[in-house]
This record gives structure tokens, sequence and C-alpha cells, in this order.
């Protein structure tokens, strides 16, 4: 098969085409035959060496895609070879073909393109678990995410929406801000105003999204309200910073953050289960759906990554691969 794989440790030009055997499906897994794949940070991350796959999985890069069922491994029953699936991946994603366990595919959404469908696995496995899992984030409550036109960002608008909080935004330009408002969010253009007193006059946020870190973290425990949430999923601006955690305990604050590579299989399990009974019938309705950037072909990932890193995208980046 048709893939890319990292060369050495770097920038994008790292990111090279090669031919890989075609993976065989063990037990309770399934071979996709990839149609596309999502383009997201972490695949930056392992190509410039700072984020080794897990145990097992496949050194190629790529955490998502959609395609249709190749083949089944032992002891699968839930899907047939033919089926249209996306799926969370625990590598691989840049190739033609590639294994995930069987309970980590759903099926594509009603009217959703392969790319569309490509799109979704990463972010939305993502901001469920964080958001809703971890901070708990309720009907009516005041949510802040920083990066509001990332794929991350677009997504968590849109479901903090569709369960009724209240969502507010940071994003890098008007064009972006205006994006944000289109999704549903009030925003605001971080270059040009600080989103701590904008949180502070509106009472504060319940629940924060951030992947920015630095110096971020202060000034997101301040923008929280009383009993507020910090999420931490990722660190932009580094991981390290000088904080005051008095106010942790005086406003009774919570931090808290995730990364969902490492997870056991049975974790993401049920985050998909979770996807499939909460998440599905509003991409099924078409009340919520994948914000769209850009698709490269396969062979031109490393012009992706560029373009993701660039930061001028909004929403996902994408790779045909057939």
């Amino acid at each position: 098969m048709q893939a890319i794989e990292i060369a050495t440790p770097g920038g994008p030009e790292a990111l090279v085409p090669t031919t890989r055997p075609v993976p065989v499906p063990g037990p309770g897994h399934i071979l996709i035959a990839i149609d596309h794949a999502g383009v997201n940070r972490p695949d930056a991350l392992q190509r410039a060496g700072a984020y080794d796959p897990p145990p097992g999985a496949s050194d190629l890069p790529g955490l998502e895609a959609a395609g249709t069922v190749a083949a089944i491994g032992p002891g699968v029953s839930r899907w047939a070879v033919g089926d249209a699936v996306c799926a969370l991946l625990p590598g691989g994603g840049y190739a033609e073909y590639a294994v995930t366990p069987a309970d980590h595919a759903l099926p594509i959404p009603k009217g959703l393109s392969m790319a569309q469908a490509a799109a979704l696995c990463e972010t939305f496995f993502t901001v469920w678990t964080n958001v809703f899992d971890r901070a708990g984030l309720k009907a009516g409550e005041r949510f802040l995410v920083h990066g509001g036109t990332s794929g991350i960002g677009t997504t968590a608008i849109q479901l903090a929406r569709a369960r009724g909080a209240r969502v507010f935004a940071t994003a890098g330009s008007e064009e972006k801000v205006a994006t944000c408002r289109d999704l549903g969010a009030e925003a605001l253009n971080y270059r040009e105003a600080d989103f701590v007193p904008w949180m502070q006059g509106e009472g504060g946020a319940d629940v924060i999204l951030d992947m920015v870190g630095g110096d971020y973290l202060p000034r997101n425990l301040k923008a929280l309200a009383e009993d507020g949430r910090l999420v931490q999923i990722a660190f932009l601006q580094g991981p390290k910073v000088a904080v005051n955690f008095a106010p942790l305990m005086v406003r009774r604050l919570t931090i808290t953050g995730s990364t969902l590579r490492p997870q056991s299989d049975l974790a993401k399990a049920r985050i998909a289960a979770r996807l499939r009974a909460e998440v599905w019938p509003l991409l099924d309705a078409g009340t919520i759906a994948p914000v769209m950037d850009q698709t490269f072909p396969l062979a031109e990932a490393a012009a992706a990554h560029a373009r993701m890193e660039a930061g001028d995208h909004i929403g996902k980046i994408t790779l045909k691969v057939r």
C-alpha cells in the first residue's frame, strides 16, 4: 500500500511517501480501506519526535480516517466487509489501509462525505471526554474555548451550544471571530482585547477548554467563575508557568486535562459508545457538522502540515487517500 512515513523527526518535509505491507487485523480489530484521513496537531508532534506511538501501534502518523471495512479480525461481529465507517486510529491513518479496534469505529453520519467523516473522530472524542465527561459542562453554564476556529474549537462550540451552554470563544482575526459567531459563540479577537475582563464581566466561565498553556494558565484561573473547571488538552505556548494556587482553594476551582491516544482501548470504546448515543443523532439530523478547511492529496501531506502549523486554517484539514 501507499503511505506517508516520518523519514526522520523534523518539520513538514519529514513526511515522505513510502510503500508498506497492508496490515492484518488481529482479534477484535478491523482493517479499513481509507478514503480520507484527518490531519491533527498530534500528528505534527509525532512528526517532530515529541509524541511516540503507543506500544503495538503503527509508526505511521494519522489518528482518524473514513473509508470502508476491508477485512475483520477474529471475534468481530459489529461490522461486515463493505461497511462505511469513520474511526479513531492508534496510528497509521496516512496510508491506504489501517487497522483499529472494531469498537473505535462509528457509522458515517447521514449526508456526510468521506472527507467530512474523516474529520470527526479525533476532535469529537477529545471534546466529549474533556468537556462533558471530565469537566461536566451542563446546560445553562458559561463555556469558553480558546482557538475557536481550530478543529477542536469548532467542534466544542457546536456541541456545547447543542447541549444548552452559553458559549464564548477566542480567535486571532476578525474572519475567525466571525466564524465563531456564525457557529453560535460570543467571540473575542485575542489580539485586540484581553479575555480575562471580558469573561469576568459575564460572571466568569464555568468551564474553559484550553490548548494554549503558557501564560494562559494563570489568566484562565482569573477568568473562571467560582467552582469553575479548567480543562487543559495541549500546551502550544509551553507546559511550565508560575501560578498562584491560593485562588484554587478560595474559589473552589478545578484543573484537569487529558490526552486521548495513550488511553486504553476500553476507555476509547466507552467514549465511542457515548458519542454514538449522544452526538451521532445530532450529526445525522444536521444539527451540527464538521467545519472543513482544505483537502490535500495523500502525497502532499507535508503541505497539509505546513498549512496547519501556519495557523491560518479554519476547521479541519484532511488528506484524500483514494
